[in-house]
């Protein structure tokens, strides 16, 4: 990963910037998924994704912005209904956590969610398909099979290269901040799709490396033992 771009280059969360778009209200759907947000931390994570994937579509205007923004406030619903007890044990923290059974499943329920959810505030069935095409396997596929696909891909890992993120993935993956560091370069960054995603990624870690001290911090001993999604 090269650091080519810094927090002064690249709109992003980082330097305080908001997205230029003019988005279609989505305060009733907050409301609704509300009771699926407590779990896992995403009452941060979706928020914060959300504000990546609106960045993401400045940059993409050929993308359907209700899809993508529906879709990456719901994607992660799903694990308000798996057991939570396998979320950290198997999820995050066994040899194949990336296609466990319990990712997988949340994957499921997202979608149920979704079909459960969107047709209450008229949304149609088109709609709903879409949104639920990028729910199931947006973890567990490697594919992605539309624009709106990538660009929730790529918000939904972007939150991880920034302080809040990093802090949240070293502590759900046992490791320390410097071990989550080198995995985001290593293996995170060269999954994401969009050159606007890796720009924003440069910027996040880099600055996410000075005010983390990760430069002084150094654990070498530790670096490369996990993957990370």
């Amino acid at each position: 990963m090269k650091y080519e771009y810094s927090i002064a280059d690249v709109p992003t969360i980082g330097n305080g910037q908001l997205a230029k778009g003019t988005w279609e209200n989505l305060d009733a759907l907050w409301r609704a998924a509300e009771p699926y947000t407590r779990v896992r931390a995403n009452d941060v994570h979706l928020p914060l994704s959300l504000h990546y994937a609106e960045l993401l579509l400045d940059q993409h205007p050929e993308a359907d912005p209700l899809v993508t923004r529906i879709a990456i406030l719901l994607h992660d619903t799903g694990w308000a209904r798996v057991d939570e007890k396998k979320i950290m044990t198997e999820g995050f923290q066994s040899v194949d956590w990336r296609v466990s059974d319990i990712r997988v499943q949340h994957e499921i329920e997202g979608c149920n969610i979704a079909r459960e959810l969107l047709p209450t505030l008229g949304y149609d069935d088109a709609l709903i398909t879409k949104v639920t095409d990028i729910i199931d396997g947006h973890d567990t596929d490697p594919n992605h099979n539309s624009i709106e696909d990538a660009l929730v891909r790529d918000a939904d890992r972007l939150w991880r290269f920034a302080p809040t993120g990093l802090a949240f993935s070293a502590l759900w993956f046992n490791k320390t901040p410097n071990q989550i560091r080198h995995q985001l370069e290593d293996q995170v960054y060269p999954e994401l799709i969009t050159e606007a995603a890796q720009k924003m990624a440069q910027a996040e870690l880099g600055f996410s490396i000075k005010l983390l001290q990760l430069d002084v911090l150094l654990t070498p001993h530790l670096f490369r033992q996990t993957s990370l999604l």
